[in-house]
């Protein structure tokens, strides 16, 4: 990839990444971040990734920084305070924004179904695409998917998290 094609990827990709990486993170210096590692790591890489595999490159390095930075936390967390138990969510909580009511569903299911319908549902990736970012095979993607979409219509419609 030439340096031109470099900055065309970064003129293409850079809002996309950072809204994935905001879903993901919930945390817009951590979303950052996974922007700028991304392409740090791809420039990097410049001459070895071509200009039409750089989307799945930047997606597939910003998905495992994620995780990689998760872990991390959790393991300083574990060593810093030990177990700590999640305190848990008042049944009786009011919501008046439905995209609060959604992310709050999306925190509800495990990692790898989050990410597999951010990039499905919010990005509109192909399952092919969606494969190569998280290193699975379609089929995985796609059963991914339906118990994600499962797991959010169950929360979604108990009366106690509408209402």
């Amino acid at each position: 990839m030439t340096t031109k094609e470099y900055n065309q990827v970064v003129d293409l990709h850079a809002d996309k990444l950072y809204r994935f990486g905001l879903k993901l993170a919930k945390n817009q210096d951590l979303a950052k971040d996974l922007v700028q590692e991304s392409f740090a790591r791809l420039w990097l890489k410049v001459e070895d990734v071509m200009f039409e595999k750089a989307k799945s490159y930047l997606f597939s390095t910003a998905y495992h920084y994620f995780i990689d930075h998760t872990r991390k936390e959790k393991r300083y967390s574990d060593e810093q305070e030990g177990d700590l138990s999640m305190a848990g969510e008042s049944s009786d909580k009011s919501y008046s924004d439905i995209s609060e009511v959604l992310d709050t569903a999306l925190n509800q299911i495990p990692e790898i179904q989050k990410t597999v319908i951010l990039l499905r549902d919010y990005e509109g990736y192909s399952y092919d695409e969606i494969g190569e970012i998280c290193k699975l095979n379609p089929s995985q993607v796609k059963v991914y998917i339906y118990r994600a979409r499962k797991a959010l219509r169950a929360y979604l419609v108990s009366m106690e998290n509408v209402i």
